[in-house]
């Protein structure tokens, strides 16, 4: 039956030279697909008869529409968009919660590890052993010798919690990840977007082990040391959730903002300045928040706390003071608190420049609005910094600032995401 449509539809489609079906440039192929998806009349002494669509056909013959189609294309579904989304949601969470668990001096408080989880004591005998196993390492012995089991459940509580709501991340990605992938979701750059992302989340796990390790080994020497995790490992950690979370934004972008169908990607005159601050902004971040766990992992934040000026000086005296010199952008708290502190005004300054440019470059309302919003929750931001260093580092000031950083990040992805959609043209 679908034989004899087929050969009525080619007689309906006289008007459609094969020329037209035949040509391999753009604008014989456009012309063809044009004609074959409108309603056809064929002309006949009785008359006009309305003939088949091609594409009805096509539609209801499965082998035809193997046979036309030059790639298998995936189901365009916004659930992938959504799912993205949800999980830079709860990676953003994590973020927050790890810095108030930093921040509260609760992730050593878990002296073991285990891929599913660690198992939640249920009575006092249960908790004193956790208690117990505490007590054989370096923070309670140097730092925590007073400390009483109910102070322990707290810490231990904010920790379980950090690590749990790491396993759910995980939970989120792997699951649905193995789902759309079967079902046929994702198109091959998602595919290797999605395989990007569990291996972070796989990365991100192991590597917060790797750091509380840090904090467990027996390199502290005396009352005198101040038992914490490796700033390195702390900033690698940070760097990871960063990455992850730029990823799945980005990925969430493109499915629910994608790009126009049948358009090309040009260069629209103006928005090159724009579009290098955008991408600047995001790399000042970026750099800034590692900064940020740098000075975060040596307690910088409580070296000097005054601003504009570190104490008398704009400069301190003992920025260099470690040998050899390269020690000190790592390792010395003044130089780090003096890093983030350029960081951060440096971020302020491009940010502004992206807000301003942005009122004289064509770009769409909503390109414009976020543009504008880069530039305001960059001031945000350094408020926050100069608040939570004036009143030494309060845990909710703490908090809120890496949540800006995380804000700040997320409105520069989208206006990089936003600026290139301007860029793409109908053929």
């Amino acid at each position: 039956m679908w034989i004899a449509q087929g050969c009525r539809c080619v007689k309906s489609l006289k008007v459609a030279p094969i020329k037209f079906l035949l040509s391999n440039t753009s604008i014989h192929s456009r012309l063809a697909s044009r004609q074959l998806l409108t309603s056809v009349r064929s002309g006949s002494k009785y008359g006009f008869e309305k003939g088949y669509k091609l594409r009805d056909i096509i539609k209801s013959n499965g082998i035809v529409a193997r046979f036309c189609s030059s790639s298998p294309k995936p189901k365009q579904s916004k659930a992938v968009g959504y799912w993205l989304l949800g999980c830079s949601g709860m990676v953003f969470t994590a973020v927050v919660l790890g810095g108030v668990t930093r921040l509260t001096e609760s992730g050593l408080s878990m002296v073991t590890w285990k891929l599913l989880g660690e198992k939640l004591p249920r009575s006092e005998d249960e908790w004193q052993t956790e208690f117990e196993k505490y007590k054989q390492f370096p923070e309670y012995k140097y730092k925590n010798m007073n400390m009483t089991l109910s102070e322990f459940k707290w810490i231990w509580y904010m920790e379980y919690a950090h690590r749990t709501w790491g396993r759910a991340i995980g939970a989120a990605v792997f699951l649905p990840a193995a789902f759309f992938w079967a079902r046929g979701y994702l198109d091959r750059g998602m595919k290797v977007r999605v395989g990007a992302y569990c291996v972070l989340v796989a990365a991100q796990g192991l590597m917060g082990w790797y750091m509380v390790k840090s904090g467990l080994e027996d390199r502290f020497q005396g009352p005198s040391d101040v038992p914490r995790v490796s700033q390195y490992r702390l900033a690698a950690h940070l760097s990871l959730a960063f990455i992850l979370y730029t990823g799945l934004i980005s990925g969430a972008l493109r499915v629910l903002r994608p790009f126009p169908s049948s358009a090309t990607l040009a260069k629209v005159k103006g928005l090159a300045s724009l579009t290098a601050l955008a991408h600047t902004v995001k790399a000042m971040v970026f750099l800034t928040a590692v900064s940020g766990a740098f000075v975060a992992g040596l307690d910088a934040g409580l070296v000097y706390n005054s601003f504009p000026k570190m104490g008398d000086n704009w400069i301190p005296d003992d920025i260099l003071s470690f040998t050899p010199k390269l020690r000190n952008i790592t390792e010395n708290p003044t130089t780090v608190q003096f890093d983030h502190r350029v960081l951060g005004t440096s971020t302020l300054v491009v940010a502004s420049m992206v807000a301003l440019l942005a009122r004289r470059r064509p770009l769409s309302p909503a390109a414009r609005r976020v543009a504008t919003a880069v530039g305001a929750v960059a001031w945000l931001q350094v408020c926050l910094g100069i608040s939570t260093l004036l009143t030494y580092v309060p845990t909710q000031l703490a908090a809120s600032h890496q949540a800006g950083s995380l804000l700040l990040l997320t409105l520069a992805v989208w206006l990089t995401h936003e600026i290139k959609i301007l860029k793409y043209i109908p053929k």
